[in-house]
Parts: C-alpha cells; sequence; structure tokens
C-alpha cells in the first residue's frame, strides 16, 4: 500500500470538490430548515432538483476549471460588496422555500412556474461555468489581473462583458420562481443592485489596463445583454 502523498495538482480538484459537497450540504440544511424539516425536503422535487443541479455544477467546476494564476495588480472593492455577493445569493433560495411554504408573497403559475425556475438554475449555472472556462487561469474571484493578463473577446465575451455576472442572476432568479416567491425576486434585484456595482469597479480596473482596446470592446458590446444596434 503506498503511502506518497497525493500530487499537488491532483489533490487540489479533490479539495474543491470536497468544498462544494460542504458547500451544497449548507444550502439543503437551509433548505430544510426553511420547509420545515428534512421530510418536507425530501419530498418537495423542486428542493431536490435544484440540490442536485448545484452538486453538478459546483462539481464540475472544481474538476474542470484550470487553476488560477498568481493575481497582479487588482482593483478596491468594499468588503460590503464581497459580503454581499456571498450572502446574498445564500438567503435566497431558502427566503424563497420558506415564503413560498407560508404563501407570503407568492407569485401565480403552478408547476409550470416552478419547473420553470428549475430550468433557469440549471441553464444560468451553465452560462456561468461556461464564463469560466472561457477565461481559463485568468478567471478570479477578486478583482485582480494577472501580470500578462489578455483581454477576452471571444465566444460568450464577444457579444456580453459578464457572462458570468449574467448567469449568476440567471440562476439566483431561478431558485426564486421556483418556489414562486415574490420576496426572493426582490432579493435578486438586489443581487443585480450589486453585481452593478462590481462590474463598475471591474470595468474602471479594465479600463486604466487596456485604455482604448477595451473602450472599443465596450462600445459594441452589453455588460449583461447584448447591444441593440
Amino acid at each position: 500500500m503506498s503511502t506518497r502523498a497525493p500530487e499537488p495538482g491532483r489533490a487540489r480538484p479533490l479539495l474543491g470538490v470536497a468544498g462544494a459537497l460542504v458547500a451544497t450540504a449548507l444550502d439543503a440544511a437551509l433548505l430544510a430548515l426553511a420547509l420545515g424539516g428534512v421530510p418536507a425536503l425530501l419530498g418537495d422535487r423542486r428542493a431536490l432538483a435544484l440540490l442536485a443541479i448545484w452538486i453538478a455544477s459546483s462539481i464540475a467546476l472544481a474538476l474542470l476549471r484550470p487553476r488560477m494564476r498568481r493575481a497582479g495588480e487588482g482593483a478596491a472593492e468594499p468588503r460590503g460588496v464581497l459580503l454581499a455577493l456571498v450572502l446574498i445569493p445564500l438567503a435566497i433560495p431558502p427566503v424563497s422555500a420558506w415564503t413560498g411554504r407560508i404563501g407570503f408573497g407568492r407569485i401565480p403559475g403552478g408547476a409550470p412556474l416552478h419547473w420553470s425556475g428549475v430550468v433557469l438554475a440549471a441553464l444560468g449555472l451553465l452560462l456561468r461555468i461556461a464564463a469560466m472556462m472561457r477565461l481559463g487561469a485568468r478567471f478570479s474571484p477578486r478583482l485582480a489581473l494577472a501580470a500578462d493578463h489578455a483581454l477576452e473577446q471571444g465566444g460568450l465575451y464577444a457579444k456580453v462583458r459578464h457572462p458570468g455576472y449574467l448567469g449568476a442572476l440567471i440562476a439566483n432568479l431561478g431558485a426564486a420562481l421556483a418556489f414562486a416567491s415574490l420576496p426572493g425576486v426582490l432579493l435578486v434585484l438586489g443581487l443585480a443592485l450589486v453585481l452593478r456595482t462590481r462590474i463598475a469597479h471591474e470595468e474602471r480596473m479594465l479600463e486604466e489596463r487596456f485604455g482604448d482596446e477595451y473602450r472599443a470592446y465596450r462600445s459594441r458590446t452589453g455588460a449583461l445583454l447584448p447591444r441593440v444596434r
């Protein structure tokens, strides 16, 4: 039996998978609390479908995302923005599930709306994964650029400057609609405002780095949706 420690390159994806499972376990615990207990969670097909989507997307990111380069120059970002980017997406599913359960702010639409939300959640996460994969080693969770960072203008980025943020909004909107929750949708709007602030900081950083190249790119693309000519 070998006692050799795993190589760092192989251990990193395993740590990512373990982290993904821990994060999904937290999501499951919050959903169970919001729905009224573990039996209620296990009996709610929408919640189980969302959990399956979250597990699959988290594991896919852990296994497929290239190793990030060491970040170089960065941009100052308010701590409140970073905190909101973590807490709001964490709160949207349980708040939506709880308000849906008690009938507060329920959006009419029934099962078609619920399952459309589940589909949106899957599509949003798929878009976010595709955007991260396109950036590859240039992706960073904080606003930072590598020393040899190249401005991405192909693939999804040929039409939209921030497809990853768009995917996050779609995924969170899907979670809110899965439980037909108006308060959940309002939280998504709050997330959109926070992302607007982050986008402003990010684009300022990119313009300072790439100058006219970035200004020309910005003039022909939309921030979250393709520009209508």
